[in-house]
């Protein structure tokens, strides 16, 4: 694994070490307390962040390394300088570069022309480090893994798109509930459905929610993404009968809920479920620290 980009170029036996050596971190911190020792990751943030900033430096940190935050002040990628020059003097300096962005192919262009590893902590595409992150919860909270029944309710984004891609990578049963034209580009289901063929898992693709069936977690995200401008009243009565709740959650027979946050409660989940025993969606918080430690260790641990 020379960067870690997107779910589909990560094959079983690397998400499945990946989120084991997420564990092994989280219960033995100590460890691998030197595992970054001398060692400086850059991390470039384009898009507003708490949780990714947060993980990606203390996590870090407790690895012994040192993190270098690039926020706005020299604007959007590509704009002041070319995508390949920043990636050529950040490899100058640091021994990883992180990048929280608006576009996809400036993922790529950094891994093109860096010279370091290049970790995706979100692009419009893919956000494979809160995709790991869940799958190592799912881990703490199933005993086989490759037996889970896992649905993603709401608007097809980044995060519907890893966590399908690592799905159907693994084995696990994925189902997609989305309205009427909100629903994966073609291209991107078509990829899915590719590995899901491979590794034998079911990959159902529905606009109907009565078609859910047993799951044994349900996941939503916001219906509204970070820099979409779109009202959310224009958006409310065709979401709503996608909203999550204890109904739907008996209905599938699920255990667990999850979101990756920022919640806007009572719309695609209600504050009551969000707040109950069935959400996890603290306990995935807590995971993106050590499963981007755990891609860390593997990208740069001698």
């Amino acid at each position: 694994m020379e960067h870690f980009l997107a779910d589909d170029q990560l094959t079983k036996h690397q998400i499945l070490d990946l989120i084991a050596l997420a564990r092994d971190i989280k219960q033995k911190p100590e460890r691998y307390s030197q595992a970054l020792a001398g060692k400086s990751v850059a991390m470039i943030f384009e898009k507003p962040s708490l949780r990714t900033h947060v993980s990606f430096d203390i996590g870090i940190n407790k690895l012994g390394g040192h993190a270098l935050y690039l926020g706005q002040q020299n604007g959007k990628l590509g704009e002041r300088e070319r995508v390949s020059d920043y990636a050529k003097n950040l490899s100058c300096y640091a021994d990883a570069i992180v990048a929280r962005v608006f576009n996809n192919s400036s993922i790529e262009q950094l891994a093109e022309h860096g010279s370091v590893p290049v970790i995706n902590a979100l692009c419009d595409t893919y956000h494979p480090c809160q995709a790991l992150a869940d799958f190592v919860t799912l881990a703490e909270n199933f005993p086989d893994l490759t037996k889970v029944k896992l649905a993603y309710i709401g608007d097809s984004n980044n995060v519907s798109n890893s966590l399908m891609l690592m799905a159907v990578t693994v084995g696990v049963d994925f189902t997609l509930v989305c309205p009427e034209g909100y629903g994966p580009e073609n291209k991107m289901f078509a990829q899915a459905l590719k590995l899901s063929q491979a590794s034998g898992s079911k990959l159902l693709l529905t606009t109907d929610i009565t078609a859910l069936g047993q799951q044994d977690a349900i996941y939503t995200d916001t219906w509204i993404s970070m820099g979409d401008n779109t009202n959310v009243a224009d958006i409310l009565a065709t979401f709503k009968p996608y909203q999550v709740n204890h109904k739907l959650m008996a209905k599938a027979g699920a255990s667990i809920v999850m979101h990756c946050q920022p919640a806007h409660l009572d719309e695609e989940i209600t504050t009551e479920l969000f707040d109950s025993e069935m959400s996890v969606a603290f306990q995935s918080a807590e995971n993106r620290m050590w499963a981007q430690n755990a891609v860390l260790v593997s990208l740069l641990a001698d």
